[in-house]
């Protein structure tokens, strides 16, 4: 009797963990019935499975609910050449808005950044969505062909594709040289610093400068007495500091205060000054405007006068009697003498 009640314990038992193990598994995903989003992703997804996580720096969000390429959902228009767009991994997933509470819309936050990447996570491989803000001038939104079903959230390549890219664009430039000339270059730099550093080559002559230079400069040191150089440098800085501190110093800089004061006094002065000045020189003016205006006409008459005195000065040196006696009054036209 106790051994199939046992058994049928141990049955009832093994469902109720079967079934609290699967609501264990699915009941996060249940509850998680949040806003349905797609992002279409370049690289491999190898890793990422449906029911990964959704992450915003490293909070956890949503799931991820459906892996496909982006041609097993979108209908391509005949009249379009085919588009890379149509090769591209199509991954959807839902986020609980109520966690994120979002303050603006999502064309905003698209606009401000926000980017979706595949990440893993350490060294289990295992793929997750994350989403965080990059650079928008950087990573532009990309036109689609089509029209997206749900929201759509653009993609960005992930940290290793990033690296991968890096490294195929370095490759690709490192196989673009040619080694053969650089070789060869390096060849005849090293010929010719070989040859320079041969006997009398440039750089052995240079060296050997160098070097009496060096010795030169020892026995100038050496000669030099550099203690007596050092007191007298000192001294002279005690000098200057006497000099600075002394009274003498601070009544001068005193009287240069005062009289920068009173220069600036009279600068200020000045203009006052001007005025003054330019209002006499125009009085000035008038009154010379006004003797010239009486000065004319008496200049007139004088000059006049004279031109009437030399005159009869001419007539009395022609005729001094007539000018002196005077003469017979002059006869009438046609009159008889």
């Amino acid at each position: 009797m106790k051994t199939p009640f046992a058994v049928g314990l141990l049955v009832l038992v093994g469902f109720g963990l079967l079934i609290g193990f699967t609501l264990f598994l699915t009941g996060e995903r249940l509850r998680n019935q949040g806003e349905v989003f797609e992002t279409y992703i370049r690289e491999s997804v190898q890793g990422l499975e449906v029911g990964a996580a959704v992450r915003f720096r490293g909070v956890a969000l949503g799931r991820v609910t459906e892996i496909a390429l982006v041609s097993s959902r979108y209908e391509m228009d005949p009249r379009v050449q085919f588009s890379n767009a149509f090769q591209l991994v199509l991954v959807r997933f839902t986020v609980d808005v109520r966690q994120a509470r979002p303050t603006g819309s999502l064309e905003d936050a698209v606009r401000l950044g926000l980017r979706a990447r595949l990440s893993s996570q350490g060294l289990t491989g295992v793929g997750y969505i994350e989403l965080d803000f990059a650079d928008a001038n950087r990573f532009p939104a990309p036109a689609l062909p089509f029209t997206p079903a749900v929201n759509f959230i653009p993609s960005i390549p992930s940290t290793s594709a990033q690296v991968q890219d890096a490294a195929t664009a370095l490759l690709a430039r490192i196989e673009s040289l040619d080694f053969k000339e650089l070789f060869d270059s390096f060849l005849g730099l090293v010929t010719d610093a070989r040859a320079q550093a041969a006997p009398g080559g440039d750089l052995q002559v240079a060296l050997a400068e160098t070097s009496a230079l060096l010795r030169s400069l020892r026995s100038t040191v050496e000669a030099a007495d550099l203690p007596s150089m050092v007191a007298e440098t000192r001294s002279t800085i005690a000098g200057i500091h006497a000099l600075v501190e002394s009274r003498e110093l601070r009544q001068t800089l005193t009287n240069s205060s005062a009289a920068m004061a009173e220069l600036r006094a009279a600068a200020a002065r000045l203009p006052s000054t001007v005025n003054q000045l330019e209002a006499g020189l125009r009085s000035a003016r008038g009154a010379t405007l006004d003797v010239q205006a009486d000065l004319v006409p008496i200049l007139r008459d004088l000059r006049a006068m004279t031109a009437n005195l030399r005159d009869v000065t001419e007539a009395l040196r022609r005729s001094p009697s007539q000018t002196l006696l005077g003469g017979p009054p002059p006869l009438p036209a046609g009159a008889n003498r």
